[in-house]
């Protein structure tokens, strides 16, 4: 249940999809003669397009999420294993195509294979299903494979958790699969912003990660102000860091974390 309602309120809330709703709502009033309610929906739909799309908001939320946790300095002399979570490839052109094509998040799985020559000792989990709602697609655990043995990963070194759909199954099945031991040392790849509620997901699971944060979205010291980026980059940025804000408040309401942010160990 609540990933199907994450997911329908996520349809509504992300700000391009909130944008359309809103002038169509100002269409639907003015065709009506509700013209001082539709004028209100029309400038609220302007509105949001402004901030998203023409000043560095997107960027000034991002910040806290994208700078809480750090790569460890000096970096682990021994790993015990290598997580990455799955969100990095085009599912749906992967099953029909049956290649390796990444999204905006595929750093995380290049980051993935240059972690694993690093560590060649060390065992690489791939977790991550089909966590669309509508749309079809392969999930990351069936196509990392292709992608991480096709950069020298060998294949007997990868563990795959293709079931969950959301970071908290990442969690719950990732430790039931690999059963860490106590005074082991596993990196957690995933993208920077993600870093902390993630982090907080696999501490409440009850396995201690070291995180490895990849795929950062800014540089960190962009102002208040408009804009540095391009009108889609930058909605896309503020889709990111709103979906990852009410994530971190929806889990922390939920139970399945113990803190918005989880401490810095």
């Amino acid at each position: 249940m609540f990933f199907t309602l994450s997911k329908l309120f996520w349809i509504v809330a992300q700000p391009i999809n909130l944008i359309g709703i809103l002038v169509l709502l100002g269409i639907v009033c003015a065709f009506f003669r509700l013209r001082r309610i539709g004028l209100f929906f029309s400038i609220c739909g302007l509105l949001v397009l402004a901030l998203g799309g023409w000043t560095s908001t997107g960027a000034l939320l991002l910040h806290p999420l994208e700078d809480h946790f750090a790569r460890p300095d000096p970096a682990p002399q021994d790993v015990a294993g290598i997580i990455v979570l799955g969100g990095g490839f085009e599912g749906a052109i992967n099953l029909a195509r049956g290649g390796y094509e990444l999204n905006a998040s595929g750093d995380r799985f290049v980051e993935t294979a240059v972690l694993a020559r690093r560590y060649p000792q060390a065992r690489v989990v791939v977790t991550g299903g089909t966590g669309t709602l509508i749309l079809e697609g392969e999930g990351d655990g069936d196509t990392a494979p292709r992608l991480l043995t096709a950069l020298g990963v060998e294949a007997d070194r990868l563990v795959l958790e293709n079931r969950s759909r959301n970071t908290y199954e990442n969690a719950l099945f990732t430790r039931e699969m690999v059963e860490p031991k106590p005074g082991e040392t596993w990196l957690l790849v995933t993208s920077a912003f993600h870093m902390p509620r993630s982090v907080g997901l696999f501490r409440k699971a009850g396995f201690d990660v070291v995180p490895w944060p990849a795929d950062y979205r800014t540089a960190g010291n962009e102002p208040v102000g408009l804009a540095r980026d391009n009108v889609s980059d930058s909605l896309q940025n503020l889709t990111i860091a709103i979906r990852e804000w009410i994530g971190l408040v929806a889990y922390r309401l939920t139970g399945r974390i113990d803190g918005i942010f989880p401490e810095r160990s």
